[in-house]
This record gives C-alpha cells, structure tokens and sequence, in this order.
C-alpha cells in the first residue's frame, strides 16, 4: 500500500487561487494608487502617476501575500488525513 506521508503542503489548486488573488490585489492597488494621485495632480503627472500606480501594487499585493500564507498555512493544518 503506498501512502502519501504526512505533510501540511496546500494543493495545487489552493496555491494557485493564492496566487491569482495576490495578481489581482496588486491590479487593484496599481488602479487605486493611479487614480489617487490623478485626481490630485492637474499638469503633466506622467511620472507621479506611475510611482502612484507602483506603490500602490507592491503595498496591496504584500498585504495580501500576508494573508494567502497564512490561509494556506491555516489550510495545511486542519486538513485530516485519513
């Protein structure tokens, strides 16, 4: 009988829902951090608005990498195996 050892990795399927939500946090930070500084900016705001968009996205998908890890970990965790 060949069985699996014991061990609290996520699936793939769990790893790579983190993934997709930590893309789609940082979308969502570029678009907020680029709409704050356009709605404050009134000239040429070329560059303002991209380290707006940057900041904006390495903060959300950091924040949100947090979470996935600590989801996954939690996961691992209260899987039983039988």
């Amino acid at each position: 009988m060949n069985e699996r050892p014991l061990s609290a990795l996520p699936s793939r399927l769990a790893r790579a829902v983190a993934f997709a939500s930590i893309v789609v946090a940082g979308l969502a930070g570029g678009t907020i951090g680029y709409a704050l500084v356009d709605v404050q900016c009134t000239d040429n705001c070329g560059v303002a608005s991209g380290v707006g968009m940057l900041i904006g996205s390495v903060c959300f998908a950091a924040g949100m990498s947090v979470v996935a890890v600590l989801g996954l970990r939690a996961m691992g965790e209260w899987r039983e195996r039988t």
